[in-house]
């Protein structure tokens, strides 16, 4: 099942500072950056985050959920609503994050 394009623009509501924030669809889904760096995504309508270290402290009792089939385990994330903690979850996992891929 594909995410729909309300539950994504529902979440990118939530998110502060979302001059900093794109996304790019990919199969259906949403794929979510923060400052040019892949954070997590809407997949089925959930919205789902890359299990940094921050990330798992600041949600340590969180569902894992795979966001497709043979894809690597992402936290689920339930507090959609609340946008300080989003934002405090995004500014720590940032850190974290990997830098993108340079294109050749």
């Amino acid at each position: 099942m594909a995410s729909s394009k309300d539950y994504l623009e529902f979440i990118l509501e939530q998110l502060p500072g979302s001059d900093d924030i794109s996304y790019r669809v990919m199969m259906g889904e949403f794929i979510i950056y923060f400052r040019g760096k892949v954070v997590g995504g809407v997949y089925d309508d959930r919205f789902l985050v890359k299990p940094t270290k921050s990330a798992l402290t600041m949600m340590p009792n969180a569902d894992m959920e795979v966001p497709y089939e043979g894809a690597k385990e992402m936290i689920l994330v339930d507090d959609v609503e609340n946008r300080e903690f989003l934002g405090e979850l995004r500014e720590a996992m940032y850190k974290e994050l990997p830098d993108p891929k340079k294109k050749k």
